[in-house]
């Protein structure tokens, strides 16, 4: 009896020895931090009687503390309290701001045997210091975690580091739309364009105006394929409340993401035009529609109510975002009915409009319309973003271009002394397919941009002069969803190309090494299997040899 006791005591201690875990963290992540110092000192042992020290009376850094208390406990399986305090004590976590960091969202982290202190010349900052104690934590259960003393530091090339998501080819939902800001918090971004209205739907609630979604976020069927002749014929649509539209925009504030709404004018209209046919040039009738590409019905701004529509429209936008940039799109919009109608023929007579050579008297119109929506936000205290097409329509420098057909016209627009958003088709497209070797792929757009070829984008050009250098304000990754129908699909266009993305947007060229890139980011792709994201796991394994297909 006596030895069966002793045995079972035996098997009780090994038990809880196999339970009681150690883990380790690693602080060389995605993005890699500007440094690592370590400290020739004993460890910091976490456990869950460590607390999580804020400033008192700080809403931002405590809403900071709580998230770091859930990602730990994500990581870990260790719970760990947060607690308002005026100063940082031995054996817990401290966020504090820190006047001596340069950039807003620049951080350091300092780790002594005694604490971790996660520091941040703004609560954003911190927020970023946060994301990489996170990311550097292992994962399991644990009873304790090794942080090795350190001195860690980094902060971010370009202010602007953006995603792009399409919600109108295909409509996604609140959730999926949260889960993606979570996606970008985890990789160190801090600008959602969210693209909202175009010929195949309108999907913003706009009080004044409800005929947009009640019939303009509806389609009567989807093309098959690359806009095959064949339509399913089911009704498909969707479109966010101005209370889910708040939702979001608090959620993504919450994770220092601003939100850029993209309301596309004057072309891609046919959501608005199926619901107010009396914007266009023609009267219509028009229809929201079921195809891909590019329509040739746009506003008709000939007419003043046209005008006021759009101002009305973004005044209930301007209400909903606080951003400070408004995207107007102004891409792909053809002129041909402009050509034909009295009305803008009339405009451009009365304006004194003619062609110089180089513009047609109908791109100068679009000109002018573009300029009346930019001085209208300024006068509420907005800035305008476009698509790189309104280069070619004397719009004023102080429009803010996105640059997606190259690289090439970015550097133009720089030189011209607009600030400029680098999103080139190529490598920056994420709906491209992420290899040559396409049969075992979700059906994509086309092309090809490989997680080696985002990586190694540089987007100020070595040519451009260092006058002008300062204007390239941000990179930007863009999904647009024609081809992608579900969630897991769109998480599986972006990751892992996301993470290449953000060291391309927070290293400096010479940081960047891409074989020890793909190292560390397998405890990254560890994080993604965590939360039951998707992603393409041949990016971790395959050789990067394909080339774009252009």
């Amino acid at each position: 009896m006596r030895r069966y006791f002793t045995l079972l005591l035996m098997a009780v201690m090994i038990a809880v020895i196999a339970m009681a875990q150690t883990g380790k963290a690693d602080y060389r992540i995605v993005p890699l931090p500007d440094r690592i110092d370590g400290i020739k000192s004993a460890d910091f042992r976490l456990t869950d009687k460590c607390l999580i020290n804020y400033t008192m009376g700080d809403r931002a850094m405590e809403r900071n503390a709580a998230m770091l208390s859930r990602y730990i406990e994500d990581m870990t399986g260790m719970h760990l309290s947060t607690r308002p305090t005026l100063r940082g004590d031995a054996g817990n976590i401290t966020l504090r701001l820190d006047d001596n960091i340069d950039n807003d969202e620049g951080y350091g982290i300092t780790v002594t045997p005694k604490c971790v202190e996660v520091r941040g010349k703004t609560a954003a900052g911190v927020f970023q210091g946060i994301q990489a104690l996170r990311k550097s934590l292992p994962i399991g259960e644990f009873d304790a975690v090794i942080l090795p003393s350190a001195q860690i530091s980094s902060s971010p090339r370009f202010g602007y580091r953006g995603m792009h998501l399409d919600c109108v080819r295909h409509f996604f939902g609140v959730e999926t739309v949260k889960r993606y800001i979570d996606i970008m918090a985890l990789h160190g971004m801090n600008r959602l364009h969210w693209h909202l209205t175009d010929d195949q739907g309108w999907r913003i609630e706009i009080k004044k105006y409800p005929r947009l979604t009640e019939v303009g976020g509806w389609r009567n069927g989807t093309t098959l394929g690359h806009n095959s002749p064949v339509n399913d014929g089911i009704r498909y649509g969707g479109y966010y409340t101005q209370e889910e539209i708040r939702d979001i925009v608090l959620y993504a504030a919450d994770r220092y993401i601003t939100i850029i709404p993209e309301i596309d004018m004057p072309g891609h209209m046919l959501g608005a035009l199926a619901a107010y046919p009396e914007l266009g040039c023609t009267g219509g009738p028009y229809e929201v529609w079921g195809m891909w590409g590019v329509s040739d019905d746009i506003l008709c701004v000939g007419k003043d109510h046209t005008l006021q529509f759009i101002k009305d429209v973004l005044d209930e936008v301007m209400q909903l975002f606080p951003s400070q940039y408004i995207h107007i799109g102004g891409d792909e919009s053809p002129r041909v009915r402009w050509q034909q109608c009295p009305l803008c023929q009339q405009r451009i007579s009365d304006l004194g409009i003619t062609a110089d050579g180089k513009q047609s008297a109908e791109a100068r119109l679009q000109g002018w319309f573009t300029t009346q929506v930019q001085n209208y936000l300024a006068q509420h205290g907005r800035r305008i973003i476009g698509w790189d097409e309104l280069l070619g329509c004397d719009v004023d420098p102080s429009a803010t271009i996105m640059s997606w057909r190259g690289a090439k016209p970015g550097a133009e627009g720089a030189k011209l002394g607009h600030d400029v958003i680098m999103s080139p088709v190529g490598p920056l497209y994420f709906d491209y397919y992420q290899t040559s070797k396409t049969w075992n792929e979700p059906m994509s757009f086309g092309g090809c941009n490989t997680l080696k070829k985002v990586y190694d984008f540089e987007p100020v050009a070595e040519d451009l002069p260092a006058g002008t250098r300062h204007h390239i304000i941000g990179v930007q990754a863009n999904v647009w969803t024609e081809y992608i129908t579900c969630e897991p699909q769109i998480q599986y266009q972006v990751l892992p190309r996301m993470a290449a993305l953000s060291e391309v947007q927070w290293l400096q060229p010479e940081e960047k090494d891409y074989q020890d890139f793909k190292a560390r980011l397998l405890h990254l792709v560890d994080l993604y299997k965590l939360y039951g994201w998707t992603y393409r796991a041949k990016s971790l394994i395959q050789e990067e040899e394909d080339h774009a297909q252009e």
